[in-house]
């Protein structure tokens, strides 16, 4: 292959993974609906006349479908592909949305079937997000960090645009902003789907020998057994969903995948010995014409080494990296402490801001009825709207932070990126703090601000403290079991919060529910999550002391050997 060739392939397959890039993010900004709830529950259950623990249920539903889901899809996703699961989470978030819709026009709906159907837009919402960020890693694989920035960034803006859109072309009328949820998120993810797609890297590994080789690029021979397992790991046995078959090109045709040419190659185990050495140009040659990376979208988000004739291979700088060199799943990781220090920490702090991310529509209500008599319900709409916006743009600000921010932790101060999570306690503490103490509904944006950042930042970091904790090979499974915690957290904190609220409401002849006391009417809720941030914090601390002893065993046992 020349260079000019390479080149142009080059140029075609970044081109095609920018597109995909896009989808994906175009995707992501339809899956993060469950965090506008509070812009409609307060209209939609005074319609149809619910209490607020029955408009928390309705709620904790939707997060139960997104969080409860996340390990039999992660697997759904790794051996079927990201393609399919994105159209049936399109089908899943249309036809969740739509009974809301039904019901509110109506002003009557069973509590039940209400919950099932909030269950599917979270369900379908949990799948077309997680083939969106699968296929941003998978195309930027040297990119991963940044490539995945985008579609977790736009989860967090999905509320910010949804209340936004909704204000601007549906002001005050929440069925019509339900029609808008339904048509939307339908929309944006079938769209999507025709461009969502896994794109192999370049088949031109120029490998080049000589004493300025770095040691992270060297050429290195492996005897036929050390090379063996590898082999047999990246295209016979593999990761859960890592199929050998097809990739897509950029003009949309599909190429074979190496395991048939790499066995022809190499041939049969018994006859494997040292080969003899072979020139860099013969290397470069070979690697040209049939050692490509065999990357498609049912592989695990793993990094493989290049399977070169003769059982030569280009070492990569990001296998050595510890995520590359470990791999605990299963019953391995539920044995580990660091996992349930980890599991606690998102059950705290997850449960914590989304106790407020459902919520908030109330604390609104409550605050200007008490501030201001007069106040109507187109009002008290726009109010709601805005500071679910309020709380996405936080949470898109905290994940592009806390991305950043452990990055630059890990390669220039060598800290851990746990300290982003003893910060997004902080910013919890402040934000309960606030919550607590404003009587002026003008300055609660500081509550859903704050609360909108420190959810970020939880959940802009986590996933790569779990790579890096356990292996990136299990990523989807081990994260799958990690947003297992808000589901049981986020239920206590928000059927808390219900029953305080309701304990302070009162019926009016018409059957409403209203709470006339202001910042009472939520008030012992905060006094809880105050301090769970507390403890939040102490265990993040405990994590990082027991990190930082952890990994000075690991060097000094790397040094010794």
């Amino acid at each position: 292959m020349t260079t000019t060739t390479k080149t142009m392939l080059d140029q075609q397959l970044k081109h095609a993974r920018l597109v995909s890039s896009i989808a994906a993010t175009v995707i992501s900004l339809a899956c993060g609906t469950n965090y506008v709830y509070s812009a409609w529950a307060p209209q939609f259950a005074d319609k149809l006349h619910l209490t607020t623990t029955q408009s928390n249920l309705i709620g904790l539903a939707g997060n139960l479908g997104m969080y409860s889901m996340g390990v039999p899809v992660g697997m759904y996703v790794d051996r079927r592909g990201t393609r399919p699961p994105v159209i049936v989470g399109a089908l899943l978030l249309g036809l969740g949305y739509f009974p809301f819709k039904a019901a509110y026009e109506s002003g009557t709906g069973s509590v039940p079937l209400l919950c099932i159907f909030s269950f599917l837009t979270g369900f379908g919402s949990c799948m077309a997000f997680a083939a969106s960020v699968k296929t941003s890693a998978l195309n930027w694989p040297h990119h991963r960090g940044t490539a995945t920035a985008f579609p977790l960034a736009a989860f967090g803006l999905s509320a910010f645009f949804f209340s936004a859109s909704g204000s601007v072309f549906f002001p005050g009328n929440t069925g019509a902003f339900l029609m808008f949820l339904s048509v939307g998120t339908f929309t944006l993810t079938f769209l999507g789907f025709f461009f969502l797609k896994v794109y192999p890297r370049s088949s031109y590994h120029p490998v080049h020998s000589g004493p300025g080789l770095s040691s992270s690029q060297q050429l290195r021979r492996t005897l036929s057994e050390e090379s063996k397992p590898q082999a047999g790991r990246s295209f016979v046995d593999g990761e859960p969903g890592m199929s050998p078959t097809v990739y897509t090109t950029p003009g949309g045709t599909t190429a074979p995948a190496l395991s048939g040419a790499i066995d022809e190659l190499v041939g049969p185990s018994s006859s494997r010995d040292v080969s003899p050495p072979r020139r860099s140009n013969d290397v470069e040659a070979a690697s040209a014409g049939t050692a490509q990376e065999d990357i498609d979208e049912t592989s695990s988000l793993v990094s493989r080494s290049s399977s070169l004739p003769g059982d030569v291979y280009v070492e990569s700088s990001v296998d050595m990296d510890r995520s590359h060199r470990i791999d605990i799943r299963g019953w391995a990781l539920l044995k580990s402490l660091e996992f349930w220090q980890l599991f606690c920490i998102m059950a705290i702090l997850a449960g914590i801001g989304l106790m407020t991310i459902n919520n908030i529509g109330h604390d609104v209500n409550a605050l200007w009825k008490y501030y201001d008599k007069t106040v109507d319900d187109t009002f008290l709409v726009h109010r709601q709207q805005m500071h679910v916006s309020i709380l996405s743009v936080g949470s898109f600000i905290g994940r592009l932070l806390s991305g950043v921010g452990s990055d630059f932790l890990v390669k220039v101060l060598k800290a851990s990126r746990v300290w982003c999570l003893a910060l997004g306690s902080v910013i919890f503490f402040i934000a309960q703090l606030c919550a607590l103490n404003i009587l002026n509904p003008h300055l609660l944006g500081f509550v859903s601000g704050l609360s909108g950042l420190g959810y970020g930042f939880l959940f802009g970091v986590f996933p790569s403290i779990v790579a890096e904790s356990f292996g990136i090979h299990g990523l989807s499974q081990n994260w799958g079991f990690m947003t297992l915690s808000p589901v049981v957290s986020g239920n206590v904190f928000n059927l808390f919060y219900g029953k305080v609220f309701d304990k302070h409401s009162i019926v009016n002849d018409e059957g409403e529910r209203t709470c006339p006391d202001g910042i009472d009417c939520y008030k012992d809720a905060y006094y809880m999550t105050l301090g769970a941030c507390a403890i939040g914090l102490c265990v993040s601390l405990w994590t990082i002391r027991r990190q930082h002893h952890q990994r000075l065993k690991e060097a000094k046992r790397t040094a010794e050997d």
